[in-house]
């Protein structure tokens, strides 16, 4: 096949002070019409900044440093600016990581997808909502209508990314580039925007640059892999090739970072309960005018699920399956309607606010976002004392502690004087756990801590986890979407569906015999589980 779109010795230039020269040194790949290549590789790999160099978007102070980028025959590295504009939508267009940073909040779903065309073509207003609605009914948006005049936050993080695809796909171009765009979705909502984008490729002979962390997305969708590690590409092949037989050493590590699906042998745990949840309910209300047209959610229904002391349980279940609802009614930062929440022989449910206050020694929360969660103002050591001192602790004292416990998770205690940004993803989930166990909590209660890692990262931090499980016999509450991670780290296992819990038991029972066909339709959608990959990946 004649590639589309090549890339011949791209280097990218990073600004004095980084920490390398290059973003990416002598980068050789290519692509053909109706092929899909992923680029696979841990975060500062270059992935991203291969897609922004292809698009000429790259950040202040970064420069092409070499090398040529062909599309159509053409070098992108030398056009104009105004030249790159017209390429970009019409020939090459990009799915980005995060739709819902992507998309501006301010202008609807319609409107944002209709700029292409009022951009690149003289089509009428009516021409181009007709295309509009076209569009978001060939990505598979529920009602397209509604969709079009919806504001990004009025969509589920899956209809944001099925509409930044619709206005990748708008005009037709003859390569699209997905930067990262399953990563955060759950496994159903993943299986879908992957089959979506590998229809659309078949059907309009699309070549598709797809740039992902995930091994299980690469068996299913890719026909060729390109394994990318500081800077610079390190193998390529088929897939067939790279992930049944894999050469380089850092593939072959980032391949044995993937949790297996394969429940390991079962713990002993304790018949002790350290956490009872006992029939919670939380339900939102939201519009109407006097209680007419009001949206009622029954976000958690009817809850009953029982922590060993020192067992890990898992909680997992699509997006808007209550699973988060029910960590923010544990720690209460979101009040439970009904029910009781008994810790160590205690209802948190009915303690008022200042009694919860120093309720919270014995249950903290380590957050899905530790960017988001962490102040950005305030320094590291600061923020993992900062319980410490509400509580009592001379600041002196919980500095100290906040050493100590740098320490435990990893970190270089010297680090406590950086800010939040000067820290990589994983270092800043490291971060939030240290701050959550400087309380030296009962439950630990972990809502996502491990969705937008890399595969070698978030085997560190589970690793880490299991470790410190054991070393302080801490309880765990582990909240995710991933499934494999759920079946290396969790005791026992509760699936949630629509705010109930639909089935739960050990994991070994739960994951290889489940009973309830929402469990094994979750199971079932597990990305690259058909693919004949080694047994201890897609077992």
């Amino acid at each position: 096949m004649t590639p589309i779109l090549v890339l011949d010795q791209v280097s990218v230039k990073l600004p004095k002070g980084a920490d390398r020269s290059h973003a990416m040194e002598e980068v050789t790949l290519s692509v053909a019409a109706g092929e899909i290549l992923c680029v696979v590789g841990e975060s500062g790999s270059g992935k991203s900044m291969t897609a922004n160099a292809i698009m000429r978007l790259l950040p202040g102070g970064v420069t092409l440093d070499g090398g040529r980028i062909l599309f159509e025959g053409r070098d992108l590295a030398g056009v104009s600016e105004a030249e790159m504009r017209k390429v970009r939508g019409a020939g090459i267009a990009m799915i980005f990581q995060e739709p819902m940073t992507a998309l501006n909040p301010l202008r609807t779903i319609g409107d944002q997808i209709g700029e292409m065309f009022e951009i690149h073509t003289d089509l009428a207003k009516s021409a181009i909502r007709a295309r509009v609605q076209a569009l978001l009914e060939e990505v598979r948006i529920p009602d397209p209508l509604a969709a079009a005049k919806a504001y990004p936050h009025e969509l589920s993080g899956g209809q944001r990314q099925r509409a930044m695809i619709a206005m990748a796909l708008a005009l037709d171009p003859k390569v699209l580039i997905a930067d990262e765009p399953t990563t955060a979705l759950d496994v159903t909502t993943q299986a879908q925007i992957l089959e979506l984008i590998r229809d659309l490729q078949r059907r309009k002979g699309t070549a598709v640059l797809f740039i992902t962390h995930d091994f299980g997305v690469v068996a299913e969708i890719a026909d060729r892999v390109a394994v990318m590690s500081k800077g610079r590409v390190v193998e390529q092949g088929t897939v067939e090739a790279v992930l049944d037989n894999p050469q380089h050493a850092y593939t072959q590590q980032l391949i044995a970072a993937v949790p297996p699906l394969k429940a390991p042998p079962p713990r002993a745990i304790s018949d002790e309960a350290i956490l009872t949840i006992d029939h919670v309910s939380k339900t939102y209300r939201t519009g109407g005018f006097l209680g007419r047209g009001q949206r009622v959610t029954h976000a958690v229904k009817d809850v009953s699920l029982v922590l060993p002391k020192g067992g890990t349980l898992g909680i997992v279940g699509e997006s808007g399956s209550g699973k988060s609802t029910l960590a923010r009614c544990l720690v209460r930062l979101i009040d439970p309607e009904s029910g009781s929440i008994w810790l160590s022989g205690r209802d948190l449910a009915s303690l008022s606010k200042e009694e919860m206050r120093a309720e919270t020694r014995n249950i903290q929360m380590v957050f899905q976002d530790p960017f988001a969660s962490l102040n950005p103002r305030h320094k590291a050591g600061e923020l993992v004392a900062q319980g410490l001192i509400v509580h009592g602790t001379p600041r002196a004292g919980a500095l100290k502690r906040a050493r100590d416990l740098f320490s435990l998770v990893g970190l270089d205690p010297a680090a406590i004087d950086r800010f939040p940004h000067e820290f990589s993803g994983g270092q800043r989930q490291r971060i939030g756990l240290a701050r959550a166990l400087a309380l030296e909590p009962k439950v630990l209660v972990a809502d996502e801590p491990v969705s937008a890692l890399d595969v070698s990262v978030q085997a560190q931090v589970l690793k880490l986890l299991a470790d410190l499980r054991a070393r302080l016999g801490l309880s765990i509450v582990f909240i995710t979407h991933d499934l494999r991670v759920a079946a290396q780290v969790c005791d026992l296992v509760a699936v949630m569906k629509s705010g109930e819990v639909v089935e739960a038991g050990p994991i070994a029972d739960v994951f290889g015999n489940p009973q309830h066909a929402y469990t094994r339709a979750l199971l079932a959608s597990i990305p690259g589980r058909g693919f004949g990959l080694k047994e201890a990946v897609l077992a």
